[in-house]
């Protein structure tokens, strides 16, 4: 394959995408379009080799694979993105839209589509031959993205996140905020939990806030345990980042939970998130349960 154009100054990067039929790829390929990319999608594995060995490339590319082609093989898929990474200089990733199994079954039922896999069974027989075919690729996975509650507004803006801003690092930090009620988020590599700290719910004054509320922030910033957690976690995190980013890994989760995911791992997700940012990390923030009642907004800091 031949190697990106040393003249650009920077890598090329390389984005296969792929996921169940119905996780929101071409939302994905569509946004990265959008974003300056060159977008194919569908592309037939055997022709991967013969795109990258064309003409040197001036723009990121980002291919979407589909588990219906043909030719698809997880192991293959596998095998170019390993040898793309090794014997090349761009920055190849694999990014997984991933999405809960009743999820896909309602949102086949809404479009009254056949799933392609199972077109003379049910949508569920379709999706659960697609989980064993996409298996061994949502495991090799360098990002993986969980569409199950968000809508394509959702996804193309925590695709901005990650691939809208070129900063100093090459490795891009999401931060999110959760209820451990409704369990963990998928795709974390690293979880802490802030239900040790005094909870604003028990407050009547602030039960119907927020944690982006400054009164809130304030009640949870005043409990003894805070500055001691967030100064060894933000500590611990900027230790690691850099260490992570030599590495080459392009993305790096945080998840921080609390009972309802409203108040108290809201507050530390927004602190932690600004607080990288204004280290120079290109970071991107979420709350799930604020996002589940439209409270809020989330962003690219």
């Amino acid at each position: 394959m031949q190697k990106p154009d040393a003249q650009t100054q920077r890598p090329i990067k390389v984005v296969l995408i792929t996921g169940p039929a119905g996780a929101g790829r071409s939302t994905a390929i569509n946004a990265l379009e959008d974003l300056g990319f060159e977008a194919i999608d569908n592309l037939p594995l055997t022709l991967l080799p013969r795109l990258l060995s064309g003409p040197p490339m001036n723009r990121h590319l980002a291919l979407g694979v589909d588990s219906r082609n043909r030719d698809f093989n997880a192991s293959t898929l596998i095998d170019a993105v390993d040898i793309i990474s090794k014997e090349t200089d761009f920055d190849c990733s694999l990014l997984f839209l991933d999405c809960a199994t009743d999820v896909l079954v309602r949102r086949y039922s809404e479009t009254r589509r056949r799933h392609p896999l199972a077109p003379d069974e049910t949508p569920l027989d379709g999706i659960r031959a697609e989980s064993e075919l996409l298996v061994d690729l949502k495991n090799r996975a360098d990002m993986l993205i969980d569409t199950s509650e968000m809508s394509p507004h959702d996804l193309r803006r925590e695709i901005d996140g990650w691939f809208g801003k070129e900063g100093q690092q090459s490795l891009s930090v999401s931060v999110q905020s959760f209820s451990y009620k409704r369990g963990l988020p998928r795709g974390m590599d690293m979880v802490l939990d802030c239900r040790f700290l005094a909870n604003p719910h028990w407050d009547k004054k602030l039960r119907d806030l927020n944690g982006q509320d400054p009164i809130v922030a304030d009640f949870v910033r005043s409990d003894p345990l805070f500055d001691p957690f967030f100064e060894r976690m933000t500590e611990l995190i900027e230790m690691l980042l850099p260490a992570y980013d030599q590495e080459g890994k392009s993305h790096f989760t945080v998840g921080l939970g609390c009972t309802g995911g409203q108040h108290r791992s809201v507050c530390v997700a927004e602190m932690l998130a600004n607080t990288l940012a204004n280290s120079g990390w290109q970071v991107s923030s979420r709350h799930r349960e604020l996002e589940r009642h439209h409270v809020g907004e989330s962003g690219v800091r």
